[in-house]
């Protein structure tokens, strides 16, 4: 039985750090095109409704969230980032809807939005406010 264990939480860890890497890897892409205000990043923002400087606050908050994500400790900071991922990209996903943009727009945002959950939830025991048994 004590094998089964071992085996289940390595499998946990593995997918812990796929998908944050994954993430990781997203989020700091996309807050650093949105820092340098790249101009399909300036249409799509302005196509859906937000102002320019949006995109300096949301690049900022990402690329300290990738951080807050990846480095030990901070337990309640990384919750706070994770939060903000998520509501950040379902933000996307209903305002590319609200848009009235094809499915396409929604992948991206999406894919985050998935890869969000998946790190959150199969994050190891020490990067959790509660330590509990998993």
């Amino acid at each position: 039985m004590n094998m089964l264990n071992r085996s289940a939480g390595k499998a946990r860890k593995i997918t812990y750090w796929i998908a944050t890497l994954w993430l990781s890897l997203g989020m700091l892409s996309t807050g650093i095109v949105q820092l340098m205000k790249i101009k399909e990043e300036v249409d799509v923002t302005l196509h859906l409704g937000y102002p320019i400087y949006l995109l300096t606050i949301i690049g900022i908050w990402k690329i300290l969230g990738v951080v807050t994500v990846l480095i030990p400790r901070f337990a309640l900071l990384k919750e706070w980032a994770y939060a903000g991922f998520f509501f950040a990209m379902s933000g996307a996903i209903f305002s590319h809807i609200a848009s009235g943009d094809p499915v396409k727009e929604i992948f991206p945002p999406l894919l985050l939005l998935v890869l969000t959950v998946i790190s959150w939830y199969f994050r190891p025991a020490e990067r959790t406010l509660v330590t509990a048994n998993r």
